[in-house]
Formats: C-alpha cells, sequence, structure tokens
C-alpha cells in the first residue's frame, strides 16, 4: 500500500456545496495546503470528486520527511523533530515516521498533538494552469509521482534546485 500527498490548487469561490464538504472531509481548507492519505478506495473517490480544484500523486518517503521537518508543526505551533516522534508515536525518528506515512501504515491524524495539515508556499516558478488537467497541460488532477517535485517547489527556495 502507498500513499498520496493532496494538495489544494484553486481557493473557495465558487465551489459547490458537494465538492466543499469533500475538500472540508480532506482538510483542504485552504489554497497550498497540503495532507497526505492513504491510498484507499474511499479517498480515490474523494480525490476523484474534488479533481477540479487538487492535485495529487504517490509521494516518496523524502518528501515526506522534509514536509514534516519544514512545515510540521505540533499543537502550539511547534516544530516536528526527532524527540516529537519519539514521545507521541512509536517510531525511534522523523525518518521512520516518514516512510510509514509514504507506505500509508499511519495517517497524520492518528498522531497526537500533530496537525495534520501542511501549510505550503506558492510553487517557484508558478503553476501553468489551474483550469486544465495535469494530463492536458495544466495543475489539476493526478499526476503521480510528479507531485514529489511540486511539493519541494512549494517548500521553498532551498529544496528546489530548479531547471
Amino acid at each position: 500500500m502507498s500513499a498520496f500527498a493532496v494538495v489544494r490548487i484553486r481557493g473557495t469561490v465558487g465551489v459547490p456545496r458537494k465538492i466543499a464538504d469533500t475538500l472540508a472531509m480532506l482538510r483542504l481548507h485552504k489554497r497550498y495546503h497540503c495532507v497526505i492519505v492513504p491510498d484507499t478506495k474511499s479517498y480515490r473517490g474523494m480525490l476523484q470528486k474534488a479533481k477540479d480544484w487538487i492535485t495529487w500523486g504517490e509521494v516518496d518517503p523524502e518528501v515526506v520527511e522534509k514536509l514534516l521537518l519544514v512545515r510540521g508543526r505540533t499543537v502550539g505551533d511547534g516544530r516536528v523533530d526527532d524527540e516529537f516522534v519519539r514521545k507521541h508515536t512509536a517510531y525511534g525518528s522523523v525518518r521512520e515516521l516518514a516512510e510509514a506515512l509514504a507506505r500509508g501504515e499511519v495517517k497524520l491524524s492518528d498522531i497526537p498533538n500533530l496537525k495534520p495539515v501542511f501549510r505550503l508556499h506558492p510553487p517557484i516558478g508558478g503553476l501553468r494552469s489551474m483550469r486544465k488537467s495535469f494530463a492536458e497541460g495544466g495543475d489539476l488532477g493526478y499526476r503521480g509521482r510528479k507531485i514529489n517535485e511540486l511539493i519541494l517547489r512549494m517548500l521553498g527556495p532551498g529544496f528546489w534546485g530548479g531547471e
């Protein structure tokens, strides 16, 4: 089993009620918020329903680790580190937790005192189109492993080498 990284690309204006409810269930309340969800039938259905507002793909453990270290926040706005992970989970380090998250073995919402949403920057280099699917040359919908590149661009200049 694996996990998906899901990023909200479009804003809140004009979102139909059913899709707004789906985005709320995914905890994607604002633009550029990111969540990690396991690859299950129910989540796939939710992603397909909200495909015109989000992008998603299979996330690598290295990217999850960077997300946790750079953008992961605890209740009280503290940072995530090895000490936090040892205290609140059965894992010994951020790397071990990231690997489990990427495999879909654990959910962010299962970890006490950890906020299950990552707040990201707009991507360096911008977006191509918020009206087209990824397959059509835009940014919406399923993008496979290319989601890792997008997330690195959204973490900041220190993580994205550019083209």
